[in-house]
């Protein structure tokens, strides 16, 4: 996220939509402590961004918006809740390069190193060669890589549809009290955890890395691969989460 401060996953200027509705959620009882968080976080964008406008606009303006829905609701009788995005970018507005991205189905996967620390990652390719090898975008300021750094080495697994809140969790886009590890079940292997009902994994050794975009392009030697029975894969079409029935 840091210095560009744009949102890890959608790439949109952060706090982006679903960062606002994470913290409106997890801040829920205490709006005085979400604006003194948000407050620090713009100062610290302000010195990172010096050409930056409206950050106070980005950062408060809408957390100081009061009455507890999130979304527009009409009190008539038969009313319904409109299920409109109040955060979201206009369509003319939205990058064309981003809108292709959208368009490319890409495989959900887990990412996790000894610590441990973890990132949903939806970049990761597999090349068979000799040897096998591993690439992926990840987030140069996230806790995953700097566990990896560190390592030098990490896991991947593949997600499937019953993940979906899972990888909500580690995209930083849902609430994780506890931790990010505290929930569902793990199986530990020397590379990092990995969900104990997921398809499979792989074992990474790191080779290099090198920034690319706004994110970092990771390379690896594959050095082990433990494959379950076959599950389906969760994908990540236009923003949201699919399965191939979907």
């Amino acid at each position: 996220m840091r210095p560009s401060w744009r949102c890890r996953v959608c790439g949109a200027h952060w706090p982006c939509q679903p960062a606002r509705l994470a913290l409106l959620t997890e801040y829920r009882h205490d709006r005085t402590a979400l604006m003194l968080y948000l407050g620090r976080l713009m100062a610290e964008a302000a010195e990172q961004l010096p050409r930056a406008r409206d950050l106070h606009q980005r950062f408060l303006v809408w957390a100081r918006r009061r009455g507890g829905t999130m979304f527009h609701v009409n009190h008539d009788p038969g009313a319904e809740i409109h299920h409109t995005d109040p955060f979201a970018v206009p369509a003319g507005q939205r990058s064309p390069v981003r809108r292709l991205r959208g368009r490319l189905a890409a495989p959900v996967t887990l990412w996790t190193a000894p610590g441990p620390a973890g990132l949903t990652v939806s970049s990761t390719l597999v090349a068979e060669g000799e040897p096998d090898r591993l690439l992926g975008l990840v987030d140069p300021e996230s806790d995953l890589w700097a566990a990896v750094e560190e390592a030098g080495r990490f896991a991947v697994a593949p997600l499937g549809p019953q993940h979906r809140q899972l990888a909500d969790r580690f995209a930083g886009l849902f609430p994780s009290p506890g931790g990010l590890f505290a929930l569902d079940s793990w199986t530990d292997t020397p590379y990092g955890p990995v969900p104990a009902d997921a398809g499979g994994w792989a074992g990474c050794r790191l080779d290099t890395a090198r920034e690319y975009g706004w994110g970092l392009l990771v390379e690896a030697v594959i050095e082990a691969v433990d494959l379950a029975e076959e599950t389906a894969p969760l994908l990540h079409y236009r923003g949201r989460y699919r399965g191939l029935a979907d």
